[in-house]
């Protein structure tokens, strides 16, 4: 345990981030599996919206450093290809 005011300080700091960046790892893999669901279901106009919302919170996700920027690519070159469907 720290002793001097400003460690403590970056504890409290630290635990905080840490919750944030947790919501949004975790938002992401929610709005990563309702894609999935309305790819499944066949609903064109929600897997638009799902993939429009999925790729924006990635996006701000990366930009504020909870998820690194080509883990965020990655998951949106993942989920362009869920949305676009089946390639013949």
């Amino acid at each position: 345990m720290p002793n001097i005011k400003q460690q403590k300080k970056r504890v409290r700091t630290a635990a905080e981030e840490r919750l944030e960046n947790l919501r949004f790892r975790s938002t992401a893999k929610t709005l990563a599996r309702r894609l999935r669901a309305a790819v499944d279901e066949g609903d064109e106009a929600r897997v638009s919206e799902e993939h429009k919302k999925l790729v924006s919170w990635l996006d701000r996700a990366a930009a504020r450093g909870a998820i690194h920027k080509n883990t965020a690519a990655r998951r949106k070159s993942q989920a362009d290809r869920l949305a676009s469907g089946p390639r013949a």
